[in-house]
């Protein structure tokens, strides 16, 4: 394979896989997966959480993926090399800046700000029903977030913790 075609599987991976997460987060993890999910919206002082059993199963995926790359295909190689590539950046962004789970830095400006604050507000809810912003590294307006939060507890989709009330 040349050099623009592996740029270009990997590129699409990771972008694949923002769109995958958001599904995965929205449908799955708030949905038939909650159980797996809920410690991961829930206080407690454990290093690890049910909710990290999906990056083994999704890890398990992957692992799968190079095995019958090596085996059969180059494109599903470097696939699966877009899909951990993906897993790193999302280990960094998700579970060091925004839940600080391996540093401490609070940004005060910039996209990094934004992202923080999207999953806060993610965080907002109580239970699996409603919410906002189930991507991990794409965040929208945190305004926009907040106005959808009201709408949603208004209409009494979502509970919202008083400590976030739009």
């Amino acid at each position: 394979m040349s050099w623009w075609q592996i740029a270009l599987i990997l590129t699409g991976a990771v972008i694949f896989m923002e769109g995958f997460a958001w599904w995965a987060h929205k449908y799955v993890m708030h949905g038939w997966g909650w159980g797996w999910h809920r410690d991961h919206h829930e206080p407690h002082d454990r290093v690890l959480e049910k909710n990290d059993l999906f990056a083994v199963v999704f890890g398990s995926i992957v692992i799968v993926m190079f095995v019958i790359g090596h085996a059969v295909s180059d494109a599903l190689w470097w696939a699966a090399m877009g899909i951990t590539l993906y897993g790193l950046i999302y280990t960094v962004v998700h579970d060091g800046l925004v839940h600080q789970r391996y540093f401490t830095w609070v940004p005060k400006r910039g996209y990094a700000k934004r992202l923080v604050q999207a999953h806060k507000l993610h965080h907002a809810t109580v239970g699996k029903e409603g919410g906002v912003s189930f991507g991990f590294v794409l965040a929208r307006d945190p305004a926009r977030l907040k106005a959808e939060l009201k709408r949603q507890r208004e209409a009494g989709i979502a509970v919202v913790r008083d400590s976030a009330r739009a």
